[in-house]
Parts: structure tokens; C-alpha cells; sequence
């Protein structure tokens, strides 16, 4: 053991002096609760962004494939579904699943109520993974009698709240067109995806009601939805499927389709930024203050140091020790803080949010290691490269009126 680190174990674990306790214990509060809050940042913006990510890309795909016109409407322009295309992409070991949809606006009577929608007709293949985890009541669509299937529809809880509707209940839905065309259609369920872009906008329904109703084929679809297994491939799939496109067709990703959204989420990382800097520099400042004081109290031992012929270096290397354990053990209590509440909060959803303005009810968590250990090991290091700062005062310190100094 170094002379450095021998002394500062002994001023650390037995000093019985009492006038920089309270500081010190200050800068271990500030340390803790600086590294607990930017853990938790870190892991709200995280789960906030990831629960908001798969709601949308859980409607709409990781990619949309539709006929390249200038048809910007919610009226798809048809294609014939390519088998040759769809075999070759369900090959790619990145896609997860690619499958045919139709959308077609429509107007939906109820209870003296109207309301303007979008039917998105999907068939047999679809995922229903997204709408099974956000049903409210009922259930999703059922294939296995494909007569009833064309006449169920799923609606959401915020269009069934503005229509007075619920499960079993059956409207008239009406579709603009040259002759106007009528469907009477039964709610199997009600679902809230907590995106307002799709609660307030589309119902789910049989792909075929869209294809009768527009004279197509069965085997013409309005696009295709491609799931991916991981949504960091997303644009390395797009690039892919351009490939092999075919030339009537263009590929979008869920982030070209939904661009607000997508930019909105982007804007929490700087948020999460600030918030890293904010705390860092509360750390320091606490440290700072914590060591330019303990240096202070220790002038006449740095003089007796200096006049038994201890370096600068030395002594300086004495309270940078000091100051390491200080902020190890702000950074233990840190962690505890840091990750129990992101524990508590990850099992039993405690904090609760405004579903109306935030897309979900419960603040959300996504928790990862190597976060927390950059995070422990970017404290550290900042800490102690600040703290060379204020340690160089040792050097500055006169042997004889240190020695005096009371």
C-alpha cells in the first residue's frame, strides 16, 4: 500500500474530525441522487420511446409497401399481389413477417351519431399481437368462418365512446363512392392502442369488404406490411427490398409514415442529454466543494507532510483517494436508488401517466446493464479529472505558515 492510500483510508474510515462531515455527506447525497436520477432518465426515455415504437410499428408495420403513384389518399391504389415477391421476402431472415392490407375511408352511423373513419381490411395472416395486448372488451377478428368474418369489424374505445357502442352492437358504415355503398357490420371488439393517430382515425375489418366494394380480385391488395424481427435492421430491410421491388411498387418505413411521431421520440434523447449534463455538473460542484474543504482542514497535516519531505503529487494524490471513496460510495447508494425504483416501478407500474397525453397509463421502463455501468464509470472518471483542479491548492501551501495555520 502507497503512502497516498494509506493516509487517505486513515482520514476516510477513522478521522474523528467533525467540522466537513456535513459537506461531505452532502456531496455523497449529491453523487447518489445525480447518478439514481440519470439512471432512471435513461430508462424512462428508453421504455417511453420503446412502448410508443411498438404500438405504432404494431399497427402499421416496420415497413408499408404500396403502388408508386401520386395517390396520397386513404383510398389504396390496387396491385396484384406478387407470390414470387412475398416468397422471396419471407426468406430474409431479418423479415419476420410480410402481409396484404387494404384501407378505405368511410363515414359510421350510430345513435343519431356520425363519425368519419378508415376501415383497414386485413385478412387471415395478419399479426394480432398489438390488438391482443390493447383490447378493452371482446376479441379480434375471426377467419375461421370467412362469411361472419366479413361481417365483424373492431373499432376503438374512442370512437365506440362517441357513438355509444359497444361489443355486439351493429351500425351501418358508409362508403363514398359512385354509387354510394352501405355495410352493416357487428363489433367483436373494442381496442385502445393509446396512439391517437389510430384510435381516433381506423377500424379493423376483412380485407375482402374492401376488395368487393372496390371491384377488385381477391388476390388484389391496396399494400403490404413487413415486420421485422429487429427494428434496428429496419432500414438495412428497406434497402433490401428495394432490391427486388418491384418497379410499380415503393417501400416506406413506419418512421416516413408516421414522421411526427418518430421526431417527437428524437426529441427526448436531448432531453435525456440535459439531463445527463445537469446532473454531472451538480456532482462536480458537490465534490468540488466537499474536497476544497477537506483540504482546508487539513492544512497543517499537509505542512507537516510537506516539511517530512512529501511531494506535491503526494499529498494531492492523498484527498484524490479520499474523494474516490467518497464517490464509490455515492455511487453504491446511487445504483440502490437508481435501480430499486426502476425495479418497483417495472413491476407493479406505480407511477401512473395521462394516457390522453402521454399514449400510456404507467410510466415505463426499459433497464439496461451496460447503461448503468457507463453511466457509474462516466461519473467516476469526470469526478476525478474536475477534481485535479482544486487539488493542485496542496501545491500552493507553505510548509511553515501551514504548520501555524489554525
Amino acid at each position: 500500500m502507497n503512502f497516498s492510500s494509506f493516509i487517505a483510508r486513515r482520514l476516510t474510515f477513522q478521522s474523528k474530525r467533525t467540522f466537513s462531515k456535513l459537506i461531505v455527506r452532502i456531496a455523497i447525497v449529491g453523487i447518489m441522487l445525480g447518478l439514481g436520477v440519470m439512471i432512471l432518465s435513461i430508462a424512462i426515455v428508453k421504455g417511453f420511446k420503446r412502448e410508443i415504437r411498438e404500438k405504432v410499428r404494431g399497427f402499421a408495420g416496420d415497413i408499408q409497401i404500396t403502388k408508386f403513384d401520386n395517390n396520397f389518399s386513404y383510398e389504396n391504389s390496387p396491385f396484384m399481389v406478387d407470390t414470387t415477391f412475398v416468397n422471396r421476402a419471407k426468406r430474409d431472415p431479418l423479415i419476420k413477417h410480410i402481409v396484404p392490407y387494404g384501407t378505405k375511408p368511410a363515414i359510421i352511423k350510430a345513435n343519431g351519431e356520425i363519425e368519419g373513419v378508415v376501415l383497414k381490411g386485413v385478412d387471415s395472416t395478419y399479426q394480432w399481437g398489438l390488438f391482443k395486448g390493447a383490447m378493452e372488451s371482446g376479441g379480434v377478428l375471426n377467419f375461421a368462418d370467412p362469411a361472419e368474418a366479413r361481417k365483424q369489424v373492431m373499432i376503438s374505445s374512442y370512437t365506440a365512446s362517441r357513438l355509444k357502442l359497444k361489443v355486439g352492437d351493429s351500425f351501418l358504415m358508409y362508403f363514398i363512392q359512385e354509387p354510394m355503398r352501405t355495410r352493416k357490420l357487428k363489433i367483436v371488439g373494442i381496442f385502445d392502442v393509446g396512439v391517437e393517430e389510430v384510435d381516433k382515425t381506423f377500424v379493423i375489418g376483412d380485407l375482402s369488404v374492401i376488395q368487393t366494394l372496390n371491384s377488385w380480385t381477391h388476390r388484389e391488395a391496396g399494400g403490404y406490411e413487413v415486420q421485422v424481427n429487429d427494428f434496428d435492421d429496419l432500414h438495412a430491410v428497406h434497402d433490401s427490398l428495394n432490391t427486388f421491388l418491384p418497379t410499380y411498387l415503393r417501400a416506406y418505413t413506419v418512421d416516413e409514415t408516421y414522421p411526427t411521431i418518430f421526431e417527437w421520440l428524437k426529441l427526448l434523447d436531448v432531453n435525456t442529454q440535459v439531463m445527463l449534463v445537469l446532473m454531472i455538473i451538480v456532482a462536480v460542484i458537490n465534490m468540488i466543494s466537499a474536497l476544497l474543504i477537506m483540504i482546508l482542514e487539513r492544512t497543517a497535516m499537509i505542512g507537516m507532510f510537506k516539511a517530512l519531505g512529501a511531494s506535491n503529487w503526494g499529498i494531492q494524490g492523498i484527498f484524490l483517494y479520499n474523494a474516490t471513496y467518497l464517490i464509490g460510495l455515492g455511487l453504491l447508494l446511487g445504483n440502490a436508488f437508481g435501480l430499486g425504483i426502476s425495479w418497483f416501478q417495472e413491476r407493479t407500474h406505480f407511477f401512473k401517466l395521462d394516457k390522453e397525453s402521454y399514449y400510456m397509463s404507467f410510466v415505463p421502463i426499459e433497464l439496461h446493464y451496460t447503461d448503468v455501468l457507463l453511466l457509474n464509470i462516466g461519473t467516476l472518471v469526470i469526478c476525478l479529472l474536475v477534481l485535479l483542479i482544486p487539488s493542485m491548492l496542496v501545491s500552493r501551501i507553505q510548509p511553515v505558515k501551514a504548520i501555524r495555520f489554525k
